[in-house]
C-alpha cells in the first residue's frame, strides 16, 4: 500500500507527467517554429491534468506498465488541449482567458490555433502507437480505436456539436446529460479504459465497472463545472467566469439550481464510489480522485 496521500500522489504525477509532455512535444526551435511554439504554449505549464490522473489510477488497478501509460495518458491530454484551443476561437465560444493566460488564438493568431488544434490530434494518435516489446499489438489498435470514438462525432466533437445547436433553447435533464456524456464525459472514460488497457487484460467485468465508474465521475466533473461557473469568480477558476449564461446555453444550474445540482454531482458521486465496490486498494486513487473532481472548490 502506498504510503503517499492523495496530494502528494497527484502532485508527484503532474510534475512527472509535466516532464513527459515537455519531451513528447516538438521542440519549438524545430519548423515550423511558431507552430510548434504555440503547441507547447497551449499544452503545457497549466490544468490540474485530471484526464492523466485517472489513466494513471486506472492503470494501478491494472498493475499497467508507468511508461505505457504515459503514451495513453499523454494521448488524452493532447485531444483534450485540443479541444480547448478549438473551443476557444471565435467561430466557437470566443474566449480570451484559459488557464490563466491568454488562449492560443489571442497570443498568437486563429490560423495558428487551428493547427494547432490539427497537429495535437495528430500527435495523441501518434503516441498511442508506441509500445513496448511486451504489449499485443490487437490491445494497441483497441485503444487506437477507443480514442478515435471518444474523439469523434459520437464522442467529444459530437458534444461540441450539440452544445453550439443548443444556445438559446431550453434542454430536458436527460438531452443535458447526453450533451456532456458527449462532450465531457467520453474523454474521461477513455482516460480511464486506457489506463486500464496499459495493463493486464482486465476482462468485461471489470471494464464494466471502470466504465461506469468513468461515465458518472464524467458527468459530475460537467455539474461542478457549472456550478462553479455561477459561484467562483475569474480569477480562481483561469477562465472566464460566467461564460455559459452570459452565452445564453443551458447549464445543470440554469436547469435544476445550484441546490440541486449540488446534490446532482453528490449522487453521481456515490454511484461513481458504489461501481469501484469490487476493487480493493488497487482502486484507493481512483476513489480519491472521484472525490477530487465532485469536493473541489464546493
Amino acid at each position: 500500500m502506498s504510503a503517499l496521500t492523495f496530494k502528494e500522489w497527484s502532485t508527484a504525477h503532474q510534475h512527472r507527467f509535466e516532464e513527459v509532455l515537455r519531451n513528447l512535444l516538438p521542440p519549438s526551435d524545430i519548423a515550423p517554429v511558431r507552430l510548434h511554439a504555440a503547441m507547447r504554449y497551449s499544452v503545457l505549464d497549466g490544468g490540474k491534468r485530471v484526464r492523466p490522473l485517472l489513466a494513471f489510477a486506472a492503470g494501478e488497478v491494472c498493475g499497467a506498465e508507468l511508461k505505457l501509460v504515459n503514451f495513453a495518458a499523454a494521448a488524452v491530454e493532447l485531444i483534450h488541449a485540443y479541444s480547448l484551443v478549438h473551443d476557444d476561437m471565435p467561430c466557437m465560444d470566443d474566449d480570451v482567458l484559459r488557464r490563466g493566460k491568454p488562449t492560443c488564438h489571442v497570443q498568437f493568431d486563429e490560423a495558428t490555433a487551428l493547427l494547432v488544434g490539427d497537429a495535437l490530434q495528430s500527435l495523441a494518435f501518434h503516441l498511442l502507437t508506441e509500445r513496448s516489446p511486451n504489449q499485443d499489438a490487437s490491445r494497441q489498435l483497441q485503444m487506437v480505436k477507443l480514442l478515435a470514438a471518444a474523439s469523434g462525432s459520437r464522442g467529444m466533437a459530437g458534444g461540441q456539436a450539440i452544445d453550439l445547436d443548443s444556445v438559446g433553447k431550453q434542454l430536458s435533464l436527460p438531452e443535458l446529460e447526453s450533451m456532456h456524456i458527449h462532450k465531457t464525459g467520453a474523454l474521461i472514460r477513455a482516460a480511464v479504459l486506457l489506463g486500464a488497457h496499459c495493463g493486464e487484460e482486465p476482462g468485461q467485468e471489470k471494464l464494466k465497472h471502470l466504465d461506469h465508474f468513468g461515465k458518472c465521475v464524467g458527468l459530475a466533473f460537467q455539474v461542478v463545472d457549472d456550478v462553479l461557473d455561477s459561484e467562483a469568480d475569474t480569477a480562481t477558476l483561469g477562465k472566464t467566469a460566467g461564460k455559459d449564461a452570459d452565452n445564453d446555453k443551458p447549464t445543470y444550474v440554469t436547469l435544476l439550481g445550484v441546490q440541486a445540482a449540488k446534490k446532482m454531482a453528490s449522487d453521481l458521486h456515490g454511484e461513481a464510489l458504489d461501481s469501484l465496490q469490487e476493487f480493493g486498494e488497487e482502486a484507493r486513487r481512483l476513489r480519491e480522485l472521484a472525490d477530487f473532481i465532485v469536493l473541489r472548490k464546493f
